[in-house]
This record gives C-alpha cells, structure tokens and sequence, in this order.
C-alpha cells in the first residue's frame, strides 16, 4: 500500500491494512504520522494497531445491515423483528479485546457466565449466586414445569452439551467435549475437528431456550496461534450478541492459555440476525454514539493453569480488562 511516496507493508496483516485505511478516514486524508521505518515495520506496526483497536465499528455495522438489509418477521415471542439471514464479522484480538463502548457491558457478568457454561452447571440458582441473573426469565416454576422440573433447573442447555452431550439429563454420562477439545489442541493441533457443538436435535425441545450460539471450531494456526469461529443459528442483536462476542473472544484467550498459544481472530458467523422492534429506539441511540478505544485482556495470576484442570479452575479474579471506558447504558426488554 502506497502512503505518502512511501510503500507501506503490512506484512499481510488484514487488520493493518484496514486500519491504515480507517486512519485515513478518520484523519480525514491528512499524512500519516512519521515514524522510523525499521527493518521489521515494528514501530509502525504498533502505532497502526493501536489504532486498530480504536473502535469497535463492526458492532455498529452489523446494526446498520440490520436497518438497511431486514425484513419484518413474526418470531415466537410475539414482539415481532426485523431480521436479516447470513451475516459475518471479524475481530483480531491481538488488536484488543472486543467489548462493545457505545454500551455499557458488564464484563464480570460475561465471565462469570462463560465459567458457569464451562463447568458443567445448568442451575440457574447457581449462576444468580454469582450475582448474574440474565438466565432468571427461563428460570421461573412457569418455565421449568412445562418440562417437569424444578423451578431453577434449565435442563440440557450449553453447559450439559457442552460437557455431556448425548448424556441422560441430569445424569453426566455423555461425551465431554470440552475435554476433547483441550486433549486434540495439545496432541492433534493440525486437525478440523476441533469442533464443540451445543446442538442436539434429541434435546432441543426440552427446554425452553435451546442454544442460540450453536457450534463453535477452533483452528491452530502453526502450532502457535488460536483462531474461533462460531455459528449462531439466532442472534439477538441489541442484547445477546454484545454479550455473545465478549464470551467468544474471552473463550479464546482462556482456551489459548491454557493450551500455551497465543490469540488470533474471533469470526461471529449468523443466521437469523435481528432487532427486536421494541429495541429499534435503543438502537437508535447507540448508533448516534462514537465507538470508543478497546481495552485489552490480560490473564493474570494463572501462569500455572494448564489443560482442562487449569480451565476449570480459572476465575473472574484472573482476568484484568485493562482501559474499558463506555458509554452509558442503554436498558432494554427482553424478548421471552
């Protein structure tokens, strides 16, 4: 890439070059600042991705598809949406970690979410223990008696598949994906399958919400970088997928420590992508905000944490966001 006389590399970095391009967007056109350009571009390639990281625009996009591409659809819940069908978007973590700013997010809840999926529970108790009450609408004795449970039990959702899939709920004796996963990362990194599937036809409807955030794959990249792409068969736009992308990006950092790799991209690939129409004012006002800079993620305290008993025993006290700075929050209903 040409950039002021001068030929920029980017060293086939994707989020380089459109960062260059952003820059000049935002710097309206203006030079590019000066800086030594060394051998190996590493002076350059810090300031470039720091301001990769400056914002947070593929959330904002997403949006906007949504608004300019979505057709009115009936839905289950009765609110009605205006949906979108095949959507995909990036995020290189080594450009920080992806949080939406033009929102207030709250980071904890996200982690402790993911924890609870990762350990195997499915009690709704357990999770409000930790102070998270997002899973409280499916939780109700109205909810859980149509499936002949107690009020709290959540029956065969992410973390039973994910950690017993094909097992006789609530009896763990399925396949543990997750441990699978960790074992073909450390000894097959090669392969493609390193697949965890939240997707069980026989289970589905045993349960009042089955898994929006479908399957996931992991691939290793030289034996040295972790990349993940999800499918989500149903996205929330307003209020689950801020969350969904945070849990996936932070999945990644756990998953590549414990397995001794460093980060790479996080790809968040749609279905049925949609705003609810009673969230279109919300939306609204989000996208009148100016994204802010991303924080990074650091891992701390854990140097010890390996393979799946270094996984399981993580917590929210191991991970410091570091710069989260947001807009205020913006409340909304959930669609039940």
């Amino acid at each position: 890439m040409k950039l002021g006389g001068f030929i920029l590399k980017t060293d086939g970095h994707p989020t380089a070059l459109r960062a260059v391009k952003t820059y000049l967007q935002f710097s309206r056109h203006k030079f590019f600042p000066l800086v030594k350009l060394s051998a190996n571009m590493v002076t350059l390639r810090k300031k470039i991705h720091k301001f990769a990281g400056l914002s947070m625009k593929q959330y904002q996009e997403l949006l906007q598809h949504i608004l300019d591409n979505g057709i009115r659809h009936e839905d289950r819940t009765g609110v009605g949406t205006i949906s979108t069908f095949g959507y995909q978007t990036r995020f290189d973590l080594r450009d920080g970690f992806p949080i939406v700013t033009t929102k207030r997010v709250p980071f904890r809840w996200v982690a402790e979410e993911l924890f609870w999926f990762l350990s195997g529970d499915t009690s709704e108790r357990n999770l409000r223990a930790r102070g998270v009450d997002i899973w409280k609408e499916w939780a109700d004795k109205e909810h859980t008696s149509r499936f002949g449970r107690e009020e709290g039990d959540l029956g065969p959702i992410y973390g039973f598949l994910w950690r017993s899939f094909g097992g006789d709920y609530p009896i763990r004796n399925g396949f543990d994906q997750i441990k699978d996963l960790i074992n073909q990362i450390e000894n097959n990194p090669n392969s493609r399958r390193l697949i965890v599937s939240g997707w069980n036809p026989e289970t589905a409807n045993q349960v009042d919400l089955p898994p929006c955030h479908t399957l996931f794959q992991f691939k290793v990249e030289n034996e040295k970088t972790l990349h993940l792409q999800l499918y989500q068969r149903s996205a929330d736009a307003f209020l689950g997928v801020p969350f969904n992308i945070s849990s996936y990006a932070l999945l990644t950092h756990l998953i590549a420590h414990v397995c001794g790799l460093k980060v790479g991209e996080f790809i968040h690939t749609f279905g049925d992508l949609h705003i609810y129409l009673n969230h279109l004012e919300q939306v609204k006002t989000l996208l009148e905000r100016t994204p802010k800079q991303l924080p990074e993620l650091e891992i701390v305290h854990a140097e010890n944490l390996k393979g799946l008993d270094g996984l399981l025993r993580l917590e929210y006290e191991n991970l410091n966001l570091i710069g989260y700075k947001s807009h205020k929050k913006i409340a909304a209903p959930v669609a039940v």
